[in-house]
């Protein structure tokens, strides 16, 4: 069985690592398909959360309303690094066809859900599909591209991203007034289908060169046991339950022991030679661990700016609701441009790390734009600012794909779902930290900037309506807040305006310390980056190294 010499580094396996030729045809055709998929799992959460509205009016079950996006998310992530390694010890293909197939059952399940619980038992069965969506199509543009051919490639995977971006929220919104929102999961379908035929009759096996080996069933069991109450704990805190309640303080103890167990259990295979789902070798890899850190900061980071940027442009600039929607549209489309420029510049230069660095310090400053924001900001302001941060965004973000899979030709699947596994983590993480640091800041500020003496002039009830700025961003509370300070006349118009100018005043302050955040951060990975270590990305097929022996 083929093992890998212990003298030989990561770096050297690279530098002489064969990657299979494929026919023009089977190339084109499998990008096809892989595109299709990738549209299918970028689209599915833009149009759902669109949707969701009358789907909880039409099922009744607003208390379980965060359930449906939080069984899909535990699922899909918590499957992506188990997906990555099958596909390196039993292929791409079969792996590939298995998350689509289940994907597909899901969303057709999904559509014919008749209560709230069956929504989320089959939006948590769908996201068992999802899983496999995302990194195996990713790795899968690894397998069928040398480095500098990949590089240039980014920009149409990226190109994906944009676009369901942009077409999501209009499908979504489209198909729940002129249809049924069950449309929203059948559209799926015909889609899927296709991208299923593609990849079935046309997509070549895409053999790998790792060796086979017995599942690792009790590391994806720990794995599970770990990232399931870790990413609960941070979607609960602060919402559900607070930060220091001993629900979320036991489910934060239980991931920690889980994960020290899979952590030590993971090393004792891979010593005893096995197949671990997480290779702890891979960060003894100066690459892999610096690749991984940065993705996490720039998700954390990017999570925070791009989930609040709607947040301020509704409740503080005071676009509608519609516009609000669709207000990421410029970054979307500068992350576009940005992906397409930088990736056909690394193919050609065959370098990475000053994309790398230019990309975060581009982000850096597009962050540094939407620290400005006040009060009296206008849209123009927030467009200034989403263009550098789409930039920034698009130059780096889908580098670190290329560079892991530069460094590991030979576990290209692994190493890609990782990523995308801590990157999902990362994501997760910063919108429960960030939400936190939005409601801490945001009491204070508007406490602080009420006139004296307002708070007794107030109704009874009335004051405790604007314990947070929801108020904002909604029509019907404003209304009845208008009508009980009705009562006191031309003066109560007045004191309605004062409290509307102190939430705007607290929002901004909250929405500030989350762009503070997001700078911070992002300047750490600044840091992280300039200890990135640069391997000359591959132009041709050389042979095989003599690294992989019998």
């Amino acid at each position: 069985m083929a093992t890998i010499s212990q003298s030989v580094t990561e770096e050297e396996l690279a530098d002489g690592y064969e990657q299979p030729h494929y026919t023009r045809r089977e190339t084109l055709l499998t990008m096809l398909g892989v595109l299709m998929v990738m549209l299918l799992a970028s689209l599915d959460q833009t149009i759902v959360s669109t949707a969701m509205p009358r789907i909880i009016a039409d099922l009744q079950g607003f208390d379980r309303y965060t359930w449906v996006s939080t069984a899909y998310l535990l699922a899909s992530t918590v499957a992506v690094p188990i997906y990555g390694k099958l596909s390196d010890m039993l292929g791409r293909k079969p792996i590939f066809l298995f998350g689509v197939v289940v994907f597909l059952a899901g969303s057709a399940l999904c559509g014919a859900a008749r209560s709230m619980d069956q929504l989320i038992l089959y939006r948590a069965f769908q996201g068992i599909g999802a899983g496999a969506l995302m990194p195996i199509a990713i790795a899968i543009v690894g397998d069928l591209f040398v480095p500098r051919e990949r590089a240039k490639w980014q920009g149409v995977t990226g190109a994906v991203w944009g676009f369901s971006s942009i077409v999501g929220p209009v499908a979504g919104g489209g198909i729940t007034e002129h249809s049924t929102w069950r449309w929203v999961f059948y559209v799926n379908l015909p889609i899927g289908l296709l991208a299923l035929l593609v990849l079935i009759f046309l997509m070549p096996t895409l053999k790998t060169e790792s060796k086979r080996g017995a599942v690792d069933a009790i590391g994806a069991s720990l794995l599970i046991g770990c990232a399931v109450p870790l990413m609960l704990g941070f979607s609960w805190a602060g919402s559900q339950y607070a930060w220091l309640s001993p629900m979320t303080l036991g489910l934060f103890a239980l991931s920690l022991g889980v994960g020290t167990v899979f952590i030590l259990y993971e090393g004792l295979l891979q010593r005893k030679g096995g197949q671990p789902i997480i290779e702890p070798a891979l960060f003894k890899n100066s690459i892999f661990s610096v690749s991984t850190l940065v993705t996490v900061i720039f998700s954390m980071a990017l999570f925070g700016s791009t989930f609040f940027i709607p947040l301020y442009v509704q409740g503080v600039v005071g676009e509608s609701a519609t516009n609000s929607g669709l207000v990421l549209t410029p970054l979307m489309l500068t992350s576009v441009v940005g992906s397409v420029i930088s990736g056909q510049l690394v193919g050609r230069s065959g370098r990475y790390k000053w994309a790398a660095i230019l990309g975060i310090l581009i982000a850096i400053v597009g962050s540094g734009l939407l620290m400005r924001l006040d009060v009296h900001a206008t849209s123009n302001d927030v467009l200034l600012a989403m263009i550098a941060l789409g930039l920034g965004m698009g130059t780096s973000m889908s580098l670190y794909t290329l560079i892991v899979q530069n460094a590991f030709p030979h576990r290209i699947g692994q190493a890609t779902s990782t990523l995308v596994f801590f990157r999902s983590i990362g994501g997760t993480i910063a919108l429960a930290a960030m939400g936190s640091v939005l409601n801490s800041a945001y009491l204070p500020a508007f406490h602080r900037v009420l006139p004296v003496g307002l708070k007794q002039e107030l109704p009874a009830g009335v004051y405790h309506s604007f314990d947070n700025p929801q108020i904002l961003l909604s029509p019907d509370m404003q209304s009845h807040v208008q009508g009980q300070l009705a009562v006191l006349g031309p003066r109560g118009q007045v004191l309605y305006a004062e409290l509307m100018h102190a939430v705007r005043l607290g929002l901004t302050q909250g929405i500030h310390q989350v762009f503070l955040l997001c700078t911070l951060l992002l300047c750490t990975g600044f840091v992280a980056v300039l200890f990135l270590k640069e391997i000359p990305l591959r132009e041709t097929r050389p042979t095989a190294v003599a690294a992989i022996e019998a």
